[in-house]
């Protein structure tokens, strides 16, 4: 931001900035904000779902990106760049930007200490406008614990818990299922 020399920065700027930087920052209103790095089991839980849905979906009419893909949702001006995103379909570009994805089915995110509470309360709350999202899911880099928010028939998001290895994480938007044991493998964790 420096290079701007002020405290918030208009998409335009924002999206200059980010294609001249070595590390990746969200974008909201205005505001820059870098993105931690992630630890060794973070990577090897992202490594083991983003193997089970890649091998899971191929063939199928939905792709798995990681955190590389950069994702936009209008709705609110959020750019951001989740662990896993899914997206149905053809990626639809940004309006903003041709790089930059909008409309996923879902997205997950690999939960650390210091993006737990922001994870699961003020990006979720961004997040539910996307129209596309029928799934959220957190999983926890500390524990065997996954969280999927999932929007029912009735549009509101309900709540399932995943806390066992022996536990088969579903994710109907996609027509699979993973088990625990899967993400969890190589983590050390009790139980894997």
């Amino acid at each position: 931001m420096p290079v701007y020399g002020k405290r918030t920065l208009s998409v335009a700027e924002y999206l200059a900035f980010e294609k001249a930087s070595l590390e990746k920052h969200e974008f909201f209103q205005g505001e820059v904000f870098a993105m931690a790095g992630a630890s060794a089991r973070h990577n090897v839980i992202f490594s083991n779902l983003f193997a089970a849905l890649f091998s899971r979906l191929k063939g199928k009419p939905c792709q798995p990106y990681g955190s590389d893909l950069r994702i936009h949702i209008p709705q609110n001006g959020l750019f951001t760049y989740p662990d896993i995103s899914v997206i149905c379909g053809d990626i639809v570009p940004s309006r903003e930007d041709a790089d930059t994805a909008t409309l996923p089915t879902v997205l997950i995110e690999i939960l650390s200490e210091s993006t737990k509470d922001y994870d699961r309360g003020g990006k979720f709350k961004l997040y539910r406008t996307i129209p596309t999202l029928r799934e959220y899911v957190l999983v926890d880099s500390e524990s065997v614990t996954i969280e999927v928010f999932r929007l029912n028939r009735g549009g509101h998001w309900e709540l399932e818990e995943y806390r066992l290895p022996a536990d088969v994480l579903a994710l109907p938007s996609l027509e699979l299922h993973i088990p625990l044991a899967d993400i969890y493998e190589r983590t050390k964790l009790p139980g894997t």
